[in-house]
């Protein structure tokens, strides 16, 4: 995988997951300052935006990422860090998937279902791919 590649998943993670970060903050914590507020904070709007402008970034960068590392290796036999990089592989699917249907869906009771699956699974993979990097240097240290 290039350098190229390699920043670029960490940047859009980073952007992606950010804004995914403090837009929940905002939409589950944050209590408005005006009891008839229709969002939780004056900036909820934006991170809104910025969250689902930059998740697209992300999943082409994953699709490199796949194409550069994960196809790569998996063909080549390497058998370190396979679990955090399947769990990552895997966890990505119902990441995207759900953040689509939850944009897309008029039902409230399935963007209830949506949301709860795009949060977890959005938790799951930044835990994971918080880890994933630092396996190699741990597996070399022991």
């Amino acid at each position: 995988m290039s350098r190229g590649v390699a920043w670029s998943v960490h940047a859009s993670n980073l952007a992606v997951g950010g804004t995914g970060l403090v837009y929940g903050w905002m939409r589950y914590l944050a209590v408005p300052a005006d009891e008839f507020a229709v969002v939780n904070h004056p900036w909820q709007p934006l991170m809104q935006h910025l969250h689902v402008l930059a998740a697209p970034l992300l999943v082409f960068v994953v699709g490199l990422l796949w194409r550069d590392h994960v196809w790569r290796r998996w063909r080549a036999g390497q058998r370190s860090h396979r679990r955090s990089g399947v769990g990552l592989a895997l966890g990505f699917a119902p990441l995207v998937l759900s953040g689509y249907l939850l944009q897309t869906s008029s039902d409230e009771g399935l963007r209830l279902v949506w949301a709860w699956v795009h949060d977890l699974s959005a938790v799951a993979w930044l835990a994971l791919a918080a880890v994933h990097p630092f396996l190699p240097r741990a597996a070399r240290a022991a």
